[in-house]
């Protein structure tokens, strides 16, 4: 990997970790396309730039996380479905990486959801905002778990699952936003020390390592800062249906690149 390669691959991730499209399988087609798709220092780095987006949250929220101990229960309790079957999934996971048809199919089932996200929960975008209960909290970590097949979006399972506890479009990309901190800095903690104490790597991060998180971590926060005060704006007047197209075509390109002989892997 290069400077250019972290650069461009911090642009991804700071476009699509709270865009309901998927970080995972952009970063996966990015790095594959870039020829960088499947070496250990890759797979760290696509992980450890997660670290940078979730900072654009906590900057841009700030005021949230300083509000009550109570906001820091609701997140435990959001995150621990995801937490405790990632632990016990993660080789399966890493398998599901490395197969770009499982990705295609999840673009596109995410796609057809997402195209009528809008008409299934009008109702409740006619919602106030309102408190999140623990019930709520947890059912939305259940939806969370289901982002850990590669491509179906962390941002959108999260969003739905806040929409079928009756929250409106705002209140549940925001609490999507605030899951991605704890969610996200374990992952990137967990990628972090796996490759540090990895001995094949020769253990370590060395000097050019470092400088290349450093530039895919500063672009994802900028990025991600111009994200998500775009996506709260669009969604507000828009809804979801531009992005169910999107994942659809996505999806369609990915099969055809595949079937050309494109090889993607993560």
């Amino acid at each position: 990997m290069d400077t250019l390669a972290a650069f461009i691959l911090g642009v991804v991730e700071g476009i699509t970790e709270f865009l309901p499209i998927s970080s995972t399988g952009h970063i996966m087609v990015a790095s594959s396309l870039l020829g960088i798709g499947s070496d250990a220092f890759t797979k760290a780095f696509t992980v450890a730039i997660q670290f940078g987006a979730i900072l654009a949250v906590v900057v841009l929220y700030w005021k949230r996380f300083f509000k009550s101990l109570d906001f820091y229960y609701k997140l435990l309790v959001a995150f621990l479905p995801a937490g405790i079957l990632g632990f016990l999934l993660i080789k399966q996971i890493d398998k599901m990486l490395g197969n770009v048809m499982v990705v295609c199919w999840t673009f596109f089932i995410g796609g057809v959801v997402l195209l009528f996200v809008d008409r299934w929960f009008k109702k409740a975008e006619m919602e106030p905002d309102k408190e999140i209960k623990y019930s709520n909290a947890f059912i939305i970590g259940l939806f969370q778990a289901i982002s850990m097949i590669p491509g179906v979006s962390r941002s959108a399972a999260t969003i739905v699952g806040g929409l079928t506890q009756k929250l409106n479009r705002k209140a549940a990309v925001e609490f999507s936003f605030f899951l991605a901190v704890p969610t996200m800095f374990v992952a990137t903690a967990y990628k972090l020390f796996q490759y540090y104490t990895d001995k094949e790597n020769g253990g370590g991060f060395h000097g050019q390592e470092i400088q290349l998180l450093l530039i895919g971590n500063v672009v994802a926060f900028i990025v991600a800062m111009i994200a998500i005060k775009f996506f709260i704006t669009y969604l507000q007047k828009h809804g979801f249906r531009i992005f169910g197209i999107y994942r659809i075509l996505a999806a369609v390109a990915i099969y055809f690149l595949h079937r050309h002989g494109i090889q993607f892997a993560l």
